[in-house]
């Protein structure tokens, strides 16, 4: 747990299943690091639990996202309400009476119930779901979490479309936000842009391996070559391996980059190794002068800032930014790379429309639609003016909404 610090008002304790690797783990550090600075008492507590637990709630991750056999509730309910339990025990002695706390995603939302017996105000905060899901997977999940639904206060949500169906007595729209002055943000100028491509590897003939992480490529990017970059994880609702079955058929001189965090590092997302052999095995099958332009990208968080270093290198080198998401709760990535002042090109899912608007500040097209994916790429490519006018138009967005002294507000909120 990062230790809660004392100042005025109640305590804030933020519980999850990661400190790393995700928009999650990343808007708490923000959040909580702005808390502690301005004096407001405030806690992150991250559960550490069993691989079975987290295959368990990988499960429930993707039935929040419409896929999955509900029948996965049934098989993994004990395993889910046993670990959670003796989480409530270790984490007994450290929550106060009056403390109020943010479960974040399926993950904790089981613990609801325990803190409402104790009196504790408690939030469930959903950064993710989907507006696609069938009336058979939406009965399962609410029915699985109704009695800690009804312990909640409130959930906070991006889109309350990911609710449908369910029984909440309140609903809080709350959207993600990104910190400026964080290393992923803060601006940096071409020399330390190129410093940290150099240190990933990308100007490497052979890829790298290193405290940067891991790098897979046929040739280094070149200098000059125009960029098309995706940053997710590696997880089968990101879109990879859309990304790169389409390679071919973009402008002959882009190179596509894929990032994302080491799998082996994100030990709550058990998918992970599994879809990064998938997109490396992909990547082997394409035709060598189309290989020699994808690299794949494997970014180590053990050093958090530097991980955020490089993030933000590959942003500001990039010429196009996508995200082939089939669903997405927002896409904090798509966040930074407009912060950035870059094109976006992104699927028209989820949460993701809260943030594009078409041709204002960026482009949408559908999920699986590799035709219109591949036009939308290739006419910012080729439009040096359309590239600036939704980049300039995207920052704009981003600092009126998506900022992170807004979201700290509203938690804010939860306080009174």
């Amino acid at each position: 747990m990062r230790e809660p610090v004392a100042g005025v008002g109640r305590r804030l304790i933020h519980i999850n299943t990661s400190d790393r690797g995700g928009g999650v783990a990343e808007i708490l550090d923000n959040v909580t690091r702005h808390d502690e600075f301005r004096g407001h008492p405030t806690g992150w507590m991250v559960i550490d639990a069993s691989d079975e637990f987290f295959a368990v709630t990988k499960g429930l991750h993707h039935l929040f996202h419409g896929r999955e056999d509900p029948s996965l509730l049934e098989d993994g309910a004990k395993e889910y309400r046993d670990v959670l339990e003796d989480v409530s025990v270790l984490i007994e002695s450290e929550i106060r009476q009056d403390d109020i706390l943010v479960l974040h995603d399926p993950q904790t939302l089981g613990l609801a119930s325990w803190a409402a017996q104790r009196g504790n105000p408690v939030y469930w905060h959903c950064h993710i779901g989907t507006l696609r899901s069938s009336v058979e997977v939406r009965e399962a999940l609410w029915n699985f979490f109704a009695h800690d639904l009804r312990a909640v206060d409130a959930v906070l949500v991006t889109e309350p479309g990911f609710l449908q169906g369910a029984q909440i007595s309140r609903v809080l729209v709350v959207h993600p936000a990104i910190d400026p002055d964080a290393p992923k943000n803060v601006r940096i100028d071409a020399a330390d842009v190129a410093a940290h491509l150099e240190t990933i590897g990308t100007n490497s003939m052979t890829g790298a391996v290193g405290t940067a992480g891991r790098v897979w490529q046929d040739a280094p990017v070149p200098d000059h070559a125009p960029v098309v970059l995706q940053v997710s994880r590696w997880d089968p609702l990101k879109g990879i391996r859309d990304v790169l079955r389409v390679v071919e058929h973009l402008d002959p001189r882009v190179h596509v980059v894929v990032a994302g965090p080491d799998p082996a590092e994100v030990l709550d997302d058990p998918e992970g190794v599994d879809q990064l052999d998938e997109a490396l095995q992909q990547l082997h099958e394409l035709p060598a002068p189309i290989r020699s332009r994808v690299h794949l990208i494997a970014l180590s968080a053990q050093d958090r800032d530097l991980n955020a270093l490089h993030v933000n290198a590959l942003q500001r080198r990039a010429d196009v930014v996508v995200q082939r998401s089939v669903e997405e709760g927002f896409g904090l990535t798509i966040t930074e790379a407009m912060f950035k002042g870059k094109p976006v090109v992104a699927t028209r899912t989820g949460g993701i429309p809260r943030q594009i608007k078409d041709r204002v500040n960026g482009l949408l097209v559908e999920p699986g639609d590799d035709e219109a994916f591949i036009v939308a790429v290739n006419e910012l490519v080729a439009d040096e003016g359309l590239r600036a006018e939704l980049g300039a138009a995207a920052e704009s967005s981003v600092r009126r909404g998506y900022l992170i002294d807004r979201l700290v507000r509203n938690y804010d909120m939860l306080r009174k």
